[in-house]
């Protein structure tokens, strides 16, 4: 989540249900919390990857109907970019 999801009641509720929330703070609170940085920058790294499966129109659109034949072409389309980082460096 993003700094827009910065709420404490939000962040109560995560901790209740046992998830360790990872929300950077806004700039304009008042008290500073603590989150793990490391982690938030991961989070950006699967966000674009899963922005690049988007361009795959077959899973943005959803043309496969069965669950299993959906995650079949997922799997392929990642295994398609992994190759092109691959590639690239």
């Amino acid at each position: 989540m993003d700094r827009a999801y910065d709420a404490d009641k939000l962040i109560e509720q995560f901790k209740h249900q046992g998830i360790i929330p990872v929300i950077p703070p806004k700039s304009n609170r008042k008290e500073i919390r603590e989150y793990d940085r490391h982690i938030y920058k991961e989070r950006n790294l699967i966000e674009c990857f899963i922005g690049k499966l988007k361009h795959f129109r077959r899973i943005f659109f959803r043309f496969e109907k069965s669950a299993k034949n959906y995650m079949y072409f997922v799997r392929f389309a990642t295994t398609i970019l992994t190759h092109r980082v691959i590639c690239l460096r």
